[in-house]
């Protein structure tokens, strides 16, 4: 509940260290640690500040600007990259100079995951898999619609926001509350990761 509460202090804008060399992914393995570098990986991203990601992501078309954040009590930049496209990313900064990353936030099923092995389309039984305990997660048709708790599980202390999407929806499974589904509900909601985000 408590990360919730700073998620919805956070997630308004909704429609508004990588690798620095080249424009692919780079994995690099040495034996007994194995150390992957992908610029596709949010974990990596986060790290950067304004001019690193321009930098890194030159074929990005990045667009920048300054919009209204925290149910409209904050004014921060943002960064866009791959506008249109299905490695869209928005970008949200800390302070007006772009050094620090405030959360990043996607819901296309491109090219971007997490180190966690998580990604949009993830499905609901993956998910309780990488967590390494069953999650919970918030009825739908909301602002928060499918905001997943990690119930103490492996994510719980994790940077990590999830929220999910569902096929098919009964009624009594709208709004703002913990769902609580029989297994054969779950099953009939198809469930998967429609959005992520990252908090620094």
């Amino acid at each position: 509940m408590k990360k919730l509460i700073v998620l919805i202090c956070i997630l308004i804008f909704a429609s508004c260290k990588s690798s620095k060399s080249s424009g692919t992914s780079e994995d690099v393995v040495s034996s007994g640690n194995s150390v992957k570098s992908d610029r596709f990986l949010i974990e990596n991203l986060s790290e950067m500040n304004s001019e690193a990601i321009n930098a890194a992501y030159s074929d990005a078309n990045i667009t920048e600007d300054v919009g209204i954040f925290d149910e409209g009590t904050e004014e921060r930049a943002y960064t866009i990259l791959y506008p249109n496209s299905p490695d869209e990313i928005h970008i949200t900064w800390e302070d007006a100079d772009k050094n620090k990353i405030y959360d990043i936030r996607f819901s296309e099923s491109g090219k971007w995951r997490s180190s966690t092995g998580i990604k949009v389309g993830t499905t609901y039984n993956e998910l309780n898999e990488l967590n390494e305990k069953e999650v919970s997660f918030y009825g739908f048709g909301w602002d928060y619609s499918g905001a997943v708790n990690w119930n103490d599980g492996k994510f719980e202390d994790s940077n990590l926001f999830v929220f999910l999407e569902a096929k098919n929806i009964p009624g009594k499974f709208y709004g703002d509350h913990v769902i609580k589904a029989s297994p054969e509900e779950i099953a009939l909601m198809d469930l998967k990761v429609k959005t992520i985000m990252f908090k620094r």
